[in-house]
């Protein structure tokens, strides 16, 4: 696995069923692992191996579900010698659920139309945003 989370960010999720009082498009967004047209959202784990979370798979919106999440499971998946990855914290700072494109989408929320101003270390949903991001980033703040 790329970018394994560490222990201690592993540690700020909420233990399973600690945030089920909290409507969905509130939950935290404390994780995003991704691969090849695959994304899962982390809300919730259970401190070893179960994470609880929005996954879409081959971009299948229609599909898409809250459910339960093998850690293990994610780190051995690899396709074609390319492993699944975790957004870095530097691009990704827990966003509420209904402030993620990706998960809007498969819910039939509204999709939120325009991102905050970029920030240092303000998160993007894809790979593709990261290289336009960090140069936008280096731009407003040099020296970064």
């Amino acid at each position: 696995m790329w970018n394994e989370p560490t222990k201690g960010r592993l540690s700020e999720i909420p233990r399973l069923y600690e945030t089920e009082h909290v409507p969905l498009k509130e939950k935290i967004v404390h994780l995003h692992f991704f691969i090849a047209g695959c994304d899962w959202y982390i809300t919730e784990f259970d401190g070893s191996d179960i994470f609880f979370g929005y996954a879409i798979l081959n971009q299948d919106y229609q599909m898409a579900e809250w459910g339960y999440i093998s850690f293990t499971e994610l780190k051995s998946i690899n396709i074609g010698g390319i492993e699944i990855d975790c957004e870095l914290e530097i691009w990704w700072k827990n966003p509420p659920a209904g402030q993620v494109k990706n998960i809007c989408k498969g819910m039939g929320w509204s999709i939120p139309t325009s991102k905050p101003e970029l920030h240092k270390g303000e998160y993007y949903e894809h790979e593709t945003n990261r290289r336009a991001a960090k140069t936008s980033l280096l731009r407003r703040h040099p020296g970064n």
